[in-house]
């Protein structure tokens, strides 16, 4: 909150900009601290939403750009001190090859998904028209989600971080539930298409 109310606009730009290109940033706090601080009047709350809309898709897209270019080995010695080892990202990879069109979507709600979905949609060489897309979809999604949260929030900061803490498993659990479930419609599709071929 406090970097919010020194810096502003850049801190928020930059913070949820680098969480995208890898690099581990409260992101979600400011976002949630942004609307928060917009629902006093403090920032401009169309600002917010674009600036971290633009932020999450520009810092996404960068991450995406260096895994096409910098590729595997460079992600991976980098990767190591954000917990980004060479077993994880093989089974990303593996995840990515299958379904990756689609998980780019809800990335952004994955923590380690978000702040590597692009590092590893470029290193598996994805077409960027594929995963910019998607990303855009996920980028406002999750965009909608945090700012919204913020603004009904309004003062009660400290209760809301609690909560989040407080509930942060089962929302994981519900969310790799959904994962789950659709990729085995994906699956249960894809093998009646060739059974029909």
């Amino acid at each position: 909150m406090e970097t919010l109310e020194r810096y502003g606009y850049p801190a928020l730009a930059l913070l949820v900009l680098l969480e995208g290109i890898g690099v581990p940033t409260p992101a979600v706090s400011v976002v949630v601290a942004a609307a928060v601080l917009a629902g006093h009047g403090q920032m401009s709350l169309p600002l917010v939403v674009a600036i971290t809309f633009g932020a999450a898709v520009a810092g996404d897209n960068l991450g995406f750009w260096l895994g096409r270019r910098a590729g595997r080995p460079v992600i991976l010695r980098w990767g190591r001190r954000v917990g980004l080892t060479e077993p994880r990202l093989a089974r990303a990879e593996r995840f990515f090859a299958r379904r990756g069109r689609n998980i780019v979507v809800v990335a952004r709600f994955i923590d380690g998904l978000r702040q590597t979905n692009g590092l590893i949609a470029g290193a598996i060489a994805l077409p960027w028209r594929q995963y910019t897309i998607r990303d855009a979809i996920g980028g406002a999604a999750w965009t909608a989600l945090w700012v919204s949260v913020g603004a009904v929030a309004g003062g009660n900061l400290e209760r809301l971080r609690a909560l989040l803490h407080r509930y942060e498993t089962p929302a994981l659990i519900v969310a790799a539930g959904l994962l789950v479930s659709v990729s085995l419609v994906y699956v249960w599709r894809r093998r009646r298409r060739v059974k029909a071929e």
